[in-house]
């Protein structure tokens, strides 16, 4: 092959990957796409996609369980990205001949796996980076002296009679009650989203409870009320002031920054 060839080729292609018009389908892919790099490529992202700040820029498309086909098309992408509950939305877009890659972000082991997925189908060679941070907080977890179960709570409610979000199995927030000695305190084998009442809490008696609470988007809940309401509750958790909550933006987020959550939950884990 002649040199010119090979120079037209790397032009060709350089080209092309200049050209990636990504739209994002929630704020976890958003975030995987700038730290791998390629956030100049992306055209729209899906609500709440804050981080880094540059995505508040970038055009919405509607909620990361809803968006909308017509703004999608209408931003032209080569590429739409997203998660298993975006199949029925990326399945539409492959009629209209739109590539489309599907992740699974729900245990660490997915998340890692997406990132090399990702970062191979947009051309990065950052993944390596972002998989040996996760690995690092993995191998810096301690485990507990004293092994306890623990339930961890979505959001932070005043009335507790009803619909209290808790982490169930196979899905990162587990994964990181296990690395660190401990288990978890929901026990059904179910796999559907853990919806408790307060009479399902004294039940179960978990030993910690942990509380994932945003001021950002629970700004007018009142902290001391709710947490009174908790510590009525008989339980391990309540007698032994086991008690918690913990506010970070990334939390949530099964993104690279699971690093910052493995280090975060794992030093509440720990024994006093």
């Amino acid at each position: 092959m002649s040199i010119k060839i090979i120079f037209i080729t790397l032009l060709l292609i350089l080209s092309l990957q200049a050209n990636e018009r990504i739209i994002s389908l929630s704020p976890s892919i958003t975030e995987m796409v700038f730290a791998l790099d390629k956030g100049k490529q992306l055209v729209g992202v899906s609500s709440y996609s804050l981080h880094p700040k540059e995505a508040k820029k970038l055009p919405i498309i509607g909620g990361y369980e809803s968006p909308y086909l017509e703004k999608i098309i209408a931003l032209s992408p080569t590429l739409v990205i997203g998660q298993k509950f975006n199949s029925q939305t990326l399945e539409k877009l492959q009629k209209f001949n739109i590539k489309t890659l599907m992740l699974n972000l729900k245990t660490i082991q997915d998340i890692k796996n997406s990132i090399t997925t990702l970062s191979q189908e947009i051309n990065s060679t950052q993944h390596p980076k972002l998989i040996n941070n996760i690995d690092n907080a993995i191998k810096k977890i301690q485990k507990s002296n004293k092994p306890h179960s623990i339930m961890i709570v979505f959001g932070l409610k005043e009335d507790l009679r009803s619909s209290i979000y808790i982490a169930g199995h196979n899905i990162f927030f587990e994964d990181i009650i296990k690395l660190t000695g401990n288990t978890n305190a929901y026990t059904s084998q179910s796999t559907n989203q853990p919806v408790l009442n307060y009479e399902n809490i004294i039940a179960l008696n978990p030993d910690q409870i942990i509380i994932l609470h945003s001021k950002a988007t629970e700004a007018n809940v009142d902290v001391e009320k709710a947490l009174k309401n908790w510590h009525k509750l008989p339980t391990n958790a309540s007698r032994d002031k086991k008690i918690s909550i913990v506010d970070e933006d990334y939390l949530h987020i099964p993104s690279h920054r699971i690093a910052l959550t493995i280090e975060r939950l794992s030093r509440e884990m720990q024994d006093d």
